[in-house]
């Protein structure tokens, strides 16, 4: 039972701004994860939306509890507080209050911000309002400290893209460019499974929830669990995967479906029709090669908005075979399953419905004529191939979404979990306290949801806008961002996926040997974002705080 009655309205206040706060995370952040995907057509929105729900639930509830714990305890020391619960409560409060809603302004305007500084910049300023600047852990404090979070503005995006790039490179000279690069990466798509799936292990054993113990476990076992689930994954890759692809990319079977996948072996016999290698056969495999010409499509398309009155025209012979429309009051029972299932439902997964590509192609003609010209300085590579990497880019795009649940959980849930148990214990949170997995399930739920919901709205401004996507340039962007965050994630240092996504994009890019295939005005825009971020957040959180604590009162 709760001791502090007396402030259970800091505790609802708390509770609608965590979920407020973990809303606009997905909402802002997890179009980071799959943003990529979306650009280079390895996934639809909706596809996008259902793989986040279990990847970003999975990474937040499993190992997300260490980098709560930096963002609950490493900012600001505890003395400030001088053993009072209730205006422990309060800060917190004040910093998600203040955190959520810069995030929901920045998530309106389309402006991809750095979540995990929003809310460490809040903590700071409260910090700051309660105990001048001596309150806030300036220093390394073992890695806890503000300035190890914000050396990640700079040291993020470079090891990302240093990672990004690498992956490329091996990717580009290994495959890519080989006179039978299909071939080549039919040979070489294993060992990718086998390291991905590596990866994703390392970050599951080492960041573990403590109720598993996987983190206790003897280095000797530790590598066999490592290795051995990697092992399984490349086996699978084999028996499964390299037939289906096979399938589809070298004998053009356009009849094989998603469902022929658990066949396995039994692909490797399977007839192809007999118009393969014919023009029938292109719908084998989806055309990755068409974002130049879609671009040059949406830009007629923005060139001739829709006039107002065309806009309010009538369509009478629509109107007359509109199969939903509503006859009689809305009260009776078929209206109001009408209004439920087509006109309620369709608002709700209205986020996983909108056509993002066209988004990404610019709102003015000048802007689409600017993008076009950037991505044709883009070397393109074998439709073929580039489908091998789709599958891989799933994957990868999975263990980024895992990862980023696992980090930025903490930027809500973090604050929270100090507000709940001064409101159930009624006494000050130490640096031992536990953050329960239910806190950690509420956090990474509510982000599934923003990203459902509103996350299109961030995707907008990435993927296409800053350099031309493929499978293969997708697939090293976010193993390159995933491998950074996880490592960060394993030393429970809160680095911005914001930043690792966008410095991978930009070391994948570089890897054309051309500058002119980024787009630096973006970059720009997206970096003043993470600046402004800092004084904005924690100068507001810092003011709220002190006027609530100064102002005068019966």
């Amino acid at each position: 039972m709760p001791v502090l009655h007396q402030w259970d309205y800091l505790f609802t206040f708390g509770t609608i701004f965590a979920a407020l706060d973990a809303y606009n995370i997905g909402a802002n952040d997890v179009a980071n994860s799959f943003a990529t995907s979306v650009a280079s057509r390895s996934l639809t929105l909706r596809q996008a939306c259902i793989a986040a729900a279990f990847c970003e639930f999975a990474g937040a509830v499993l190992v997300g509890a260490r980098v709560a714990s930096t963002i609950k305890n490493g900012i600001i020391s505890l003395d400030v507080f001088q053993n009072n619960a209730g205006v422990q409560m309060l800060a917190f409060t004040v910093a998600l209050t203040t955190s959520a809603s810069w995030l929901m302004v920045a998530t309106w305007q389309s402006w991809p911000v750095s979540t995990t500084y929003s809310i460490v910049s809040a903590v700071a300023g409260v910090g700051v309002a309660l105990a001048g600047k001596d309150a806030v852990t300036w220093g390394w404090n073992n890695g806890k400290g503000l300035s190890t979070i914000f050396a990640g503005f700079i040291i993020a995006p470079a090891i990302a893209g240093g990672f990004a790039a690498a992956v490329f490179l091996l990717t580009k000279y290994l495959v890519l460019v080989r006179d039978n690069s299909t071939r080549a990466g039919l040979i070489v798509s294993p060992v990718y499974f086998f390291g991905v799936a590596a990866i994703l292990t390392m970050s599951i054993v080492y960041k573990g929830a403590p109720s598993l113990k996987l983190n206790e476990l003897p280095p000797s076992e530790t590598a066999a669990a490592i290795v051995g689930s990697a092992a399984v994954v490349a086996v699978l890759s084999v028996i499964f995967w390299l037939p289906f692809v096979y399938s589809k990319v070298v004998k053009k079977d356009r009849t094989v479906r998603w469902y022929h996948f658990f066949a396995g072996p039994l692909l490797w016999s399977r007839p192809a029709p007999p118009d393969a290698d014919t023009l029938a056969s292109d719908a084998a495999v989806p055309n990755y090669r068409i974002a130049i010409q879609d671009f040059d499509t949406y830009e007629n398309a923005v060139s001739s908005p829709i006039t107002p009155r065309e806009a309010n025209a009538v369509d009478t012979e629509t109107d007359q075979i509109d199969p939903h429309s509503i006859e009689g009051p809305w009260i009776l029972p078929s209206n109001l399953w009408i209004i439920l299932r087509y006109k309620v439902l369709q608002a709700l997964i209205h986020g996983t419905t909108v056509d993002v590509l066209k988004l990404q192609a610019g709102e003015s003609r000048a802007e689409a004529a600017r993008l076009n010209k950037m991505h044709t300085h883009v070397t393109q590579y074998d439709n073929s191939t580039e489908h091998l990497y789709s599958f891989l880019q799933v994957m990868t795009a999975c263990t980024a979404s895992f990862s980023h649940g696992a980090n930025d959980v903490a930027n809500a849930i973090g604050a929270y979990a100090v507000i709940y148990d001064v409101w159930s214990t009624g006494k000050v949170v130490g640096k031992d306290t536990i953050i329960h997995v239910w806190l950690l399930a509420f956090g990474g739920a509510m982000i599934v949801v923003g990203l459902a919901t509103y996350g299109y709205n961030i995707m907008r401004v990435i993927g296409n806008r800053l350099t031309l996507h493929s499978p293969s340039r997708g697939f090293s962007m976010e193993l390159g961002s995933a491998i950074t965050v996880i490592l960060a994630s394993n030393y429970g240092l809160p680095v911005s996926t914001t930043m690792c996504i966008v410095g991978a994009t930009l070391g994948v890019a570089l890897c054309n040997g051309d500058w002119r295939t980024f787009n630096w005005r973006g970059l720009g825009w997206i970096f003043l974002g993470w600046v402004l971020t800092v004084p904005i957040v924690g100068v507001t959180a810092g003011c709220l705080m002190g006027i609530i604590l100064n102002a005068p009162h019966f």
